[in-house]
C-alpha cells in the first residue's frame, strides 16, 4: 500500500470534484450522531476532508480504491435524506456524506463511481481458459501452443507501411500523383 501524504487543499492535485458535504462524526453524542461541515476534495485515487476550504492540514484522508459509493436515505430521517450518501469497503470504514441537495449527492457518487471503474480497468483480469474459448475459431495447429503469451500490444513492432500510390487505383487516362 502506497503511504497518502497530508496535504493542503490547494497541493491536492488533480482535482476532480470538492465542496462542503455533512460529514457524519464517528463518535457519536450523547444526542445521537453528529453532522460536521466537511471541505471535501477528491481526486484520482483519494479523497480528503478539511474543517474548511483554507485548512491546511487535512481532518481526513482515504484511498477511495476499493470502496463504492451509493446513495444512502436511510442516513438521515430529516428533509435532508434524499441529499445521503455512502462510501462503503468491506473490512474498512464505512464514510456517510450529508451535500448541499440531492442532485449534488448523485453527483459525488457518480464521480466516485467513475473513478472506481477507471481505477478497476487499469488493472485487466487475465484467464488462460477464458482466452482459449475466446480464440477457438483459430486454426488448431496456430492455436496456444507457444509456451509465453503476450497479451499486451507490442509497441515496438515496427509499422509496415505501403507506398501510397499502392492505395490508389489509378484509372484509365489519368496521371498517377507523384510527390
Amino acid at each position: 500500500l502506497e503511504e497518502i501524504t497530508p496535504k493542503p487543499v490547494q497541493d491536492t492535485g488533480n482535482i476532480l470534484k470538492q465542496g462542503y458535504l455533512e460529514k457524519r462524526s464517528r463518535e457519536h453524542s450523547f444526542f445521537g450522531s453528529e453532522w460536521q461541515k466537511r471541505w471535501c476534495v477528491l481526486n484520482k485515487r483519494t479523497f480528503y476532508y478539511y474543517a474548511n476550504e483554507k485548512s491546511k492540514q487535512p481532518k481526513g484522508i482515504f484511498s477511495i480504491e476499493h470502496y463504492s459509493a451509493r446513495l444512502a436515505f436511510h442516513l438521515r430521517k430529516d428533509s435532508r435524506k434524499r441529499c445521503c450518501f455512502e462510501l462503503i469497503c468491506p473490512g474498512k470504514r464505512t464514510y456517510e456524506f450529508t451535500a448541499p441537495s440531492p442532485a449534488e449527492a448523485e453527483d459525488w457518487v457518480d464521480q466516485i463511481q467513475f473513478l472506481l471503474k477507471d481505477l478497476s480497468s487499469l488493472t485487466i483480469p487475465y484467464d488462460e481458459e477464458d482466452e482459449e474459448k475466446l480464440y477457438n475459431d483459430v486454426d488448431s495447429s496456430d492455436s496456444v501452443n507457444t509456451a509465453s503469451h503476450n497479451t499486451t500490444l507490442n509497441q515496438d513492432e515496427p509499422n509496415i507501411e505501403m507506398e501510397e500510390d499502392d492505395i490508389y487505383e489509378v484509372l484509365p487516362g489519368e496521371e498517377p500523383n507523384k510527390q
